[in-house]
This record gives structure tokens, sequence and C-alpha cells, in this order.
């Protein structure tokens, strides 16, 4: 599975972005996408992740309210909705995906994307 992600960018304080976890394959359906992020001076963290079926989706506390994932089968493509975005949201954001069950353990999953940079700053 190979995934594409994009859509971050420099953003200011308390605004918006929207990223895009793309994948051509039809069997995109039956794997679960989960998103994290790389802070620059920081280790890797769970942000959230949508189940293979979206009916079931999971966020971090520190974006809880803030940040929404959702799917389009028709485009096989996952969305991080970003709102309220703060400096602390600064980081390099990947998705991934894994068949089926979907997991906040960054090594249960087997594909990932090349990561898109959040800039959050005035």
């Amino acid at each position: 599975v190979q995934l594409q992600a994009s859509g971050g960018g420099l953003v200011q304080p308390g605004g918006s972005l929207r990223l895009s976890c793309a994948a051509p394959q039809p069997t995109f359906s039956s794997y679960s996408i989960g998103w994290f992020r790389q802070p620059p001076e920081g280790d890797r963290e769970f942000v959230g992740y949508v189940s293979w079926n979206g009916d079931s989706t999971t966020y971090t506390d520190s974006v809880k309210g803030r940040f929404t994932i959702s799917r389009d089968y028709a485009k096989n493509t996952v969305y991080l909705r970003m709102n309220s975005l703060k400096p602390e949201d600064t980081a390099v954001y990947h998705c991934a995906a894994k068949h089926y069950r979907p997991s906040m353990n960054a090594h249960d999953y087997n594909y990932w994307g090349q990561g898109t940079l959040v800039t959050v700053s005035s």
C-alpha cells in the first residue's frame, strides 16, 4: 500500500488545515488509517485513527475537539481536519495503514506515507 500525505503548510495560531492521505489501491477500504506526528525536537506520537470501515475514530487527548479524521472511500482518501491550531501542533504529520483492526501503536502499522510538515506560527 502506497500512501501519499499532503496538505501541510504554515498557519497562524487558531487557524485550520486539512491534511490528506491518499492511496490508489482498491484494497484501501480494508485498511485502518492512523495519523502520527513528530515535533521538531520530540518523539513520534499518535494523533488519531479511523477504522477500516469508518465506524470508529480515536484521538489523543491533546487534539480532541479540534481534530477530525474522516475517509472518502470513493476517492481512497483519508482526511485529518485540524482546527484551532496551536504552536505545539507543529510537527511532521504521517499517515500509516494497517489491515483491518486499528491501533494507537505506530509499530502495528505496516505502511507509511512520506510525511507533511505543519508549522503553526505567527
